[in-house]
């Protein structure tokens, strides 16, 4: 007999990720088949399959399930693939990614993220996921080079973006949001040789920033 729990994970999938325009059945399985319950802060657990953002402390917040859905069908994972993330949150992203076939390493800059990620991810037996402690804007991620980059936070211009797009291997994929409130773009970029790199708008929405990403310069009148 179907639970509450897995009647919401149903319909989230069929209800808000599927009309986002994600039809890709491997990125669908994976999400429908993950315990998102088991990522989500004990306070939230019953919005756990809500089509909102989830606070997760320390200004951070979970990606919405068809913001997810979207990230993950564009960057068209493959078994096999090297994956960075930026931004661990709670592992919930860095699961999809290993469960999509990817070895993933991920990076958090807030200390108390990173262990409670690595516990969860533990918890549930997800291998192949490496949560890092570490401020994945200052410097390249040893590691590289990645056949899939997915930053879960915002940058308010593509500057920062160069030094992503060096650690993608010839091939390789980044997903990304880049602006300011109150509209943002998801974008994917792609790599297409040693010097030439594709951009491509997905979709327009709004999310919180990396921490300690620069911020532009405003003027006043």
């Amino acid at each position: 007999m179907e639970t509450s729990t897995e009647h919401a994970r149903f319909n989230m999938i069929q209800q808000q990720i599927r009309p986002w325009g994600v039809l890709d059945d491997r990125v669908l399985d994976v999400m429908g088949e993950l315990l998102r319950e088991a990522f989500v802060p004990d306070a939230y657990r019953g919005l756990a399959y809500a089509d909102i953002e989830i606070p997760i402390g320390a200004e951070s917040s979970m990606l919405a399930p068809k913001l997810v859905g979207r990230m993950l069908q564009a960057l068209q994972v493959q078994p096999g693939d090297k994956a960075l993330e930026i931004g661990t949150g709670t592992g919930y992203v860095a699961a999809c990614l290993r469960n999509l076939g990817a070895r993933v390493i991920s990076v958090e800059i807030d200390p108390a993220l990173a262990a409670e990620a690595t516990a969860r991810l533990t918890a549930l037996k997800v291998k192949s996921v490496d949560v890092r402690e570490a401020d994945g804007l200052a410097s390249a991620i040893p590691g590289g080079p990645y056949n899939v980059i997915a930053i879960t936070g915002s940058m308010p211009t593509d500057d920062d973006l160069p030094r992503f797009q060096e650690q993608l291997a010839v091939g390789g994929r980044l997903c990304c949001f880049l602006g300011t409130e109150p509209v943002m773009q998801c974008v994917l970029v792609t790599r297409e040789s040693k010097d030439a790199f594709r951009r491509e708008a997905l979709l327009e929405t709004s999310v919180p920033p990396l921490r300690n990403v620069v911020e532009p310069e405003t003027f006043e009148l």
